[in-house]
């Protein structure tokens, strides 16, 4: 053996001793043994990654405190790992038009049943899941303003500073009908602000950017800060459903159903409610 070699064997003679017969097959063995080794200190690191046979799953912003409180329940129920997305139903609507990969959609029902007729989601997978009443929230110990009757929301509305809610919500249509049915749209507009989801218009609200967020309960609830000052009142109460169902083309379909089966049974129901949402 050249010194090169006698010098690298001897620095870590704890773990490979050596007796000065050190011989190239011997150098083989001890290569061998701990390249295996490390194959198998590293393989399971490999199996826990999300990517490895995880159900991917598109699920809309009015859900998202409910998945995030749920995961590992549902990952229980399904047998493996989830790998979400969070976004608002018209987003993932238009990814799963455009023939996005994924295995299960949390979405609202009317979206479902879109997806269905355009052949994206199988149909006899659908369940409904729960619906989120549309409500207005305000940063949390902030004087309360009345919104019990249509007249009192009207004056409230008139006299708030700022109004946020999300710009591709699902609930964005009946806000802004509200507003034209009260006949205040024109006189609203300069003081609202139009966020980024319903995430960021929800922390507006709670850094006092904005003095009123018009968004499901579902949506106020997770948001620290934020509290529900209540539903709208009287002709303009409103919610929105939300479904699940599998891909049309999912590899993983028990899987996928068993996991929808889960969040449409009784054991997600409290959290559901915990959350804002109530279950079907």
């Amino acid at each position: 053996m050249d010194a090169g070699w006698d010098q690298v064997f001897r620095s870590n003679d704890r773990l490979f001793p050596y007796n000065g017969a050190m011989t190239i097959r011997s150098i083989a063995a001890i290569v061998a043994t701990a390249g295996g080794f490390l194959c198998l200190t590293t393989q399971p690191a490999a199996q826990n990654t999300p990517q490895n046979g995880a159900l991917r799953v598109l699920v809309s912003n009015g859900m998202k405190g409910t998945m995030e409180e749920l995961q590992p329940q549902c990952e229980k129920a399904a047998g493996r790992p989830l790998a979400i997305q969070f976004g608002s139903t018209a987003s993932l609507k238009k990814r799963i038009e455009t023939g996005e990969s994924f295995d299960v959609t949390i979405i609202t029902t009317e979206a479902i049943g879109d997806l269905i007729k355009q052949g994206k989601l199988a149909g006899a997978s659908r369940r409904d899941v729960g619906r989120s009443e549309l409500g207005i929230g305000i940063r949390a110990g902030a004087p309360k303003p009345d919104i019990r009757t249509p007249e009192a929301l009207k004056k409230t509305l008139q006299e708030t500073k700022s109004i946020t809610y999300p710009q591709d919500g699902a609930s964005r249509g009946s806000i802004e009908k509200m507003f034209e049915r009260m006949g205040i749209a024109a006189d609203v507009k300069p003081r609202i602000i139009l966020a980024p989801g319903s995430g960021p218009a929800t922390e507006s609200v709670a850094a006092g950017r904005a003095a009123m967020v018009i968004t499901l309960f579902s949506e106020i609830v997770p948001t620290h800060g934020v509290e529900i000052l209540g539903p709208l009142p009287g002709e303009y109460q409103s919610d929105i459903r939300f479904g699940a169902a599998t891909s049309a083309t999912s590899g993983n379909a028990e899987a996928a159903k068993a996991l929808i089966a889960f969040l449409s049974g009784p054991k997600a129901a409290p959290v559901l409610k915990a959350k804002g949402i109530e279950p079907r």
